[in-house]
């Protein structure tokens, strides 16, 4: 048997890939992967409910183990709270664009079926001052997120976090790597032994 039960959040801007690494955490460590736009965002691309969204979240975290990507502050209480590690996709702003750029054109190219039966609107997208832009939310995001995470990192609250800082998709494959093969290897104390 490995390690003890791993609860990970994977965080970063929009297009940084949070779910690509969620989901090959999730798969290698043998955990339920939960994104938390798939319980935020219902059919028709309206947000649920406040107390709906925090009761999901809930729910999809109450296990000994589990893989999350999301950033959302209505749910960081009851998320963080049960986590023990947080990864932070902080990679440089031009890689992040261009990520979004290749991933929001394959999806509209493709059509890609996203939560609850949504596909993202190409037009809407290129529209930089629209809210329902994502390329609109990465400009009013990205900065915040550099200068809050690291406060938030240091509360009280969030004292039980290991932080793993990650700023190049080259260093985020390095800890992979390194994560898993102690996450796999060892083996939890046991009593008088």
């Amino acid at each position: 048997m490995a390690g003890p039960p791993h609860r990970i959040v994977v965080i970063g801007t929009t297009g940084s890939g949070k779910s690509a690494l969620a989901t090959r955490l999730a798969h290698s460590l043998g955990a339920p992967f939960v994104e938390l736009d798939a319980l935020h965002w219902e059919p028709a691309w309206t947000a649920a409910t406040p107390e709906a969204f925090r009761a999901r979240a809930e729910e999809a975290t109450r296990g000994p183990a589990w893989v999350v990507a999301g950033n959302y502050r209505e749910v960081r209480d009851i998320v963080w709270a049960r986590a023990r590690t947080i990864v932070w996709l902080d990679y440089a702003f031009p890689r992040v664009f261009w990520r979004l750029t290749a991933r929001t054109l394959r999806r509209g190219v493709t059509r890609e079926v996203l939560w609850n039966g949504n596909r993202e609107n190409l037009w809407e997208h290129a529209m930089l001052w629209s809210e329902r832009s994502l390329f609109n939310w990465l400009l009013k995001t990205y900065w915040r997120n550099r200068r809050e995470y690291p406060f938030l990192f240091t509360r009280p609250e969030h004292a039980h976090l290991e932080i793993a800082r990650l700023r190049s998709p080259r260093e985020t494959e390095a800890w992979l790597e390194a994560f898993l093969r102690f996450a796999l290897t060892s083996a939890p104390t046991r009593p008088g032994s």
